[in-house]
C-alpha cells in the first residue's frame, strides 16, 4: 500500500514571487537614480513634484555672488546651478550648462554662477572633497578647467581608492603647482568657499542635484537641455530689456 503523500507547500512560490518583487524595485531605484541625486539616502528625479520648491526669499541677506561665476556679475539675468561631482544628473547637466555660458559669452545681461552643493549621502563620500579641490585648483586659476576633469572622468576617480592621485594628476595635466594644489586641499580658504555655497544651498532648500536657478525661478530637471534654458534665458533678458525700455521712455519724454 502506498504512503498517503503530503500536501505540496506553497513556499517555492511564495519565494519566487518575493525575489520577482523586489527585482522590480530595484529596476525602479536604478532608474530614478539616474536623474539626479536628492540629499536622502535614496536617490529620487530631480523634478518639481519630487522636492519642495526652494525659495530664494529664505537666502541670506547680502549672500555673495560667489568666486565661480562666468559673465558679468552685474548682469540683470542671472543662471545659479548647484552641484555635486558625483551626482550622475550633475555630469550629464554639465555640458548644457558650459554650452548655454558660452552662448551667451559678452552678453551684460547675462551671467552664470556654480555652486557647490555636495550632497551628505554614502554614495556621494568623496563628493565634498572633490569640491575641495576644485576650489584648489582654482586658487590657480583653474576652477572650470578641473571642474570638467571631474565631471567627464566621474566614473573613473569615484570607483578609485586613490582618487586623491587621480586628481593630482589631472592637476599635472593642467600645468598646476600640485604642491601647492595639494596643500591648498588641505587647507581652510578652499574649504571656506565650499561651505559658503553649502550654507546659501541650505537657506534656500535645496535638496537635490543639480538645482538650476534662473533668476529665482527653479528650472524643473526635464527642462535642463540647451534648447529650453536657452528659451527661459531669452525671455528673462527680454524682459530685462522691455522694463529698461519703459524705464527711460518717461525721461526722455521729458527732455523734450
Amino acid at each position: 500500500m502506498k504512503k498517503q503523500e503530503k500536501p505540496k507547500s506553497g513556499m517555492p512560490l511564495l519565494i519566487i514571487g518575493l525575489v520577482f518583487v523586489a527585482a522590480i524595485i530595484g529596476a525602479i531605484y536604478l532608474y530614478n537614480s539616474g536623474s539626479g541625486s536628492s540629499s536622502s539616502s535614496t536617490a529620487t528625479s530631480n523634478s518639481t513634484a519630487a522636492r519642495p520648491t526652494p525659495n530664494m526669499a529664505n537666502a541670506p541677506a547680502g549672500a555673495p555672488i560667489g568666486v565661480n561665476v562666468l559673465g558679468s556679475r552685474t548682469a540683470a539675468v542671472t543662471v545659479e546651478e548647484f552641484a555635486d561631482y558625483q551626482c550622475g544628473g550633475c555630469a550629464a547637466v554639465h555640458p548644457v550648462m558650459k554650452e548655454l555660458a558660452s552662448a551667451y559669452a559678452g552678453n551684460r545681461n547675462f551671467r552664470f554662477i556654480y555652486r557647490h552643493y555636495p550632497l551628505a549621502i554614502p554614495a556621494h563620500d568623496k563628493s565634498y572633497e572633490a569640491s575641495v579641490a576644485t576650489e584648489a585648483a582654482g586658487m590657480q586659476g583653474k576652477f572650470w578647467q578641473m571642474q570638467d576633469q571631474l565631471f567627464r572622468n566621474q566614473a573613473a576617480w569615484t570607483a578609485n581608492q586613490n582618487y586623491r592621485q587621480i586628481w593630482s594628476e589631472y592637476a599635472t595635466n593642467l600645468g598646476m603647482d600640485v604642491q601647492r594644489f595639494q596643500a591648498d586641499i588641505a587647507g581652510i580658504q578652499t574649504k571656506n568657499r565650499v561651505d559658503a555655497d553649502i550654507q546659501r544651498g541650505r537657506a534656500l532648500g535645496v535638496s537635490s542635484t543639480p538645482s538650476v536657478f534662473v533668476n529665482g525661478k527653479l528650472v524643473p530637471f526635464s527642462e535642463l537641455n540647451i534648447n529650453s534654458l536657452r528659451r527661459i534665458v531669452d525671455a528673462e533678458i527680454a524682459a530685462v530689456a522691455s522694463a529698461q525700455q519703459s524705464n527711460s521712455a518717461p525721461a526722455a519724454n521729458a527732455n523734450k
